[in-house]
């Protein structure tokens, strides 16, 4: 039998796991670990500049790609517990990620040694499995387990510990007849799928709600299918943007407070039944659950036992893979269309339509400074559809649900749940590291780049080339906003006179400054004719420099965005869209006749 140190066969069990990528720093506890992959010479390390970053880039990774787990590495003690909020992101949204740590040698774990945390009890309830291996020689099967939990199941991050000394012992492994655990996932049965059509057949006015689950399972193409099959129009949730393209027939709108449409909201409120697949009725797409559920019956497929009934009880629950659900959801809708036996559902579709065609907001304002419609009406005109959207939270990635454009799962990567300030820049490296061919880009409020604005520096060094686009108003936006109910603006603003850079006008950080001096590319824009020049000049540069380039709009101080309470009651703060040059990039063109039939 082969003999290696323990962490030599972490090294060659990741190989054969299918990782390729890592993304972290060495430290004086993990450094064995380091040690062997660095004789192993098979994988790719990314440095991050902070650990954090380093386990968000995972996250992009794995979310970016089908089948992809990314892996962050860090020492000790404060390299772990800087991972909790990248494992807290990747555990709400249902994203593997695997966190490998060092720590203290066995002997001195409960001496309070150097740098040595439990760090197995801080992170539990943000993974689903968390360890510290004693033993060398179960090096192996923590890991094999460690790849098997992240993909059964409801999918979710898992952290190995590995003291220094468990790292350099030597233990019997063969790494060549080393086999991955299978993994085993609950499929729907045919009597659950025949229950859940003849429920969907019985309703006048069906939606289908599209979550993560469908993008975690590669399942889109199945759902289209179904749709189409069926002739139910869909809703997608935020995770689940993509999975129906935006220009399809049957695409609804999404649903909810912030990141919704105004069609998509007045068609939920219509429709009497809804099948939910892989998603887990987030507050911000439910709102208040009597106003989201009432007079309407509910199916709800979802691959985790206890999410059935955690928000609400549906009238009907299936534990399910939403891939494995969909399968033979299209094999018994297949059958009842040979038989003639699906409702034709060609009048509701249009009524869908219709509202699609008359309830939009207006993108097309001319003011200066910049107001932050015009700037998503720029990216729509500059990215094509195959460009993969990365944002995390704030009003700039609510409005950019609201008014972009997403043609395909995994084109609209999202830290959904969590929302972490400071994710965009990281992920965003992690994302373009799994599709180096792709359009990339990420988008920005200044505090969201602001927090880890030094993982630019990563992309210089490793030639990560993005468009990173930074929309700028000095200000924390969305807690302002949320601030107008207690009748304060406080502590938010983050302008003020920069005596290094007059000409940024009391906005503060010179953010161009920043990204040149961390290697990367920028351009400043202040009037929103500028906008669309500046973004075909930055996908020329990330060509010719192959590193990130940021496009800074400065925008007005204030602009309240769209949102609400309850989904009948979503306030609009601008002037909506009542000609069709309001809104030049809308998918399905303002129709004007049916809007003056509607006043």
């Amino acid at each position: 039998m082969p003999k290696m140190t323990a962490a030599r066969a972490a090294v060659e069990i990741l190989r054969r796991e299918g990782t390729s990528h890592l993304f972290g720093l060495p430290g004086a506890a993990i450094n064995p670990f380091y040690a062997a992959l660095r004789a192993s010479g098979e994988l790719t390390h990314v440095l991050a500049r902070h650990v954090e970053g380093a386990s968000h880039m995972a996250e992009g990774y794995t979310r970016a790609a089908t089948g992809n787990i990314g892996v962050c590495i860090g020492t000790s003690g404060p390299a772990g517990t800087d991972m909790v909020t990248g494992l807290y992101s990747a555990s709400a949204d249902s994203i593997p990620i695997l966190c490998i740590t060092g720590q203290a040698p066995v002997a001195r774990l409960h001496k309070e040694d150097f740098q040595a945390v439990d760090i197995t009890s801080i992170v539990g309830p943000v993974t689903k499995w968390a360890t510290t291996v004693l033993e060398p020689a179960q090096v192996p099967g923590a890991f094999q387990k460690a790849f098997q939990l992240m993909r059964s199941g409801r999918p979710g991050p898992v952290l190995i510990d590995l003291p220094i000394d468990v790292q350099l012992a030597e233990i019997e492994f063969d790494p060549d007849t080393y086999e991955p655990l299978p993994v085993v996932n609950p499929a729907a049965t045919r009597a659950q799928a025949e229950k859940a059509l003849a429920m969907l057949c019985a309703a006048e006015r069906p939606l289908l709600v599209a979550g993560g689950g469908i993008v975690n399972a590669d399942a889109a193409d199945l759902l289209v299918e179904f749709a189409e099959l069926t002739g139910v129009p869909v809703v997608p949730t935020l995770m689940g943007w993509g999975t129906i393209p935006d220009d399809h027939p049957l695409m609804a709108g999404m649903v909810g407070l912030q990141t919704s449409h105004r069609y998509g909201n007045a068609t939920l409120l219509e429709s009497d039944f809804v099948l939910g697949i892989g998603n887990r009725w987030a507050n911000r797409h439910t709102g208040g659950l009597d106003t989201y559920t009432r007079g309407r019956t509910f199916v709800h497929v979802d691959i985790e036992p206890t999410q059935i009934g955690r928000v609400f009880a549906p009238d009907y629950g299936i534990v399910s893979d939403a891939g494995a659900a969909l399968r033979v959801f299209v094999e018994v809708a297949r059958e009842l269309a040979a038989e003639g036996r699906l409702p034709d559902r060609t009048a509701w579709a249009d009524s869908c339509r219709q509202r699609r065609r008359t309830l939009q907001r207006r993108t097309d304002f001319d003011q200066v400074p910049v107001k932050p419609q015009r700037v998503y009406q720029e990216m729509n005109k500059a990215f094509g559809p195959d460009t993969t959207y990365v944002s995390t939270i704030g009003l700039s990635q609510i409005q950019a649900a609201q008014l972009l454009h997403v043609y395909g799962p995994r084109q609209w990567i999202n830290a959904g749940q969590a929302g972490p300030l400071g994710w965009t820049v990281p992920a965003t490296l992690g994302v373009a590291t799994a599709q180096p061919e792709a359009t990339v880009v990420a988008l920005s409020g200044d505090y969201d780049f602001q927090f880890m604005i030094e993982e630019l520096a990563v992309g210089a060094q490793f030639n990560i080339p993005y468009v990173h686009v930074l929309v700028n108003n000095a200000y924390l936006g969305l807690i302002r906003q949320s601030q107008r109910g207690f009748d304060m603006d406080y502590c938010v603003q983050l302008s003020f006179d920069n005596i290094n850079s007059p000409e940024v006008g009391g906005y503060g950080v010179d953010h161009v400054k920043v990204v040149e001096g961390l290697g990367c590319k920028a351009l400043r824009v202040f009037e929103p004719d500028e906008i669309l020049p500046a973004l075909e000049q930055a996908k020329k540069m990330v060509v010719e420099h192959r590193v990130p380039v940021v496009v800074e709009v400065i925008l007005e101080r204030v602009t309240n965005v769209s949102m609400g309470t309850e989904i009948d009651n979503v306030i609009e703060f601008e002037e909506l869209a009542t000609r069709g040059e309001h809104a030049p990039t809308a998918v399905v063109p303002l129709d004007l006749a049916e809007l003056q039939l509607l006043d």
